[in-house]
């Protein structure tokens, strides 16, 4: 059974799907670092940083979920 790293690459260059949830889970990741980087927040702040927080969650259980099903068909392709 190929390792997590190696799934992952070969996920990122042959799947457009796990491309596209990479980087927008990075895009989170860097909007809500320089949220969390300001002293005070708005409302209106609060809410994006909490929805960026659902948004990084939701694409990560997706690109596990892509990670389990490679490795469940790796065994069998291989």
């Amino acid at each position: 059974m190929p390792d997590r790293e190696t799934i992952v690459q070969r996920l990122t260059e042959l799947n457009e799907e796990f491309r596209r949830l990479r980087a927008e889970h990075q895009a989170h990741e860097q909007e809500l670092a320089e949220l969390q980087a300001r002293p005070f927040l708005s409302a209106e702040q609060q809410w994006r940083a909490s929805e960026l927080k659902k948004l990084k969650l939701i694409g990560k259980d997706r690109m596990e979920a892509l990670i389990r099903q490679n490795q469940a068909a790796a065994p069998m392709s291989a």
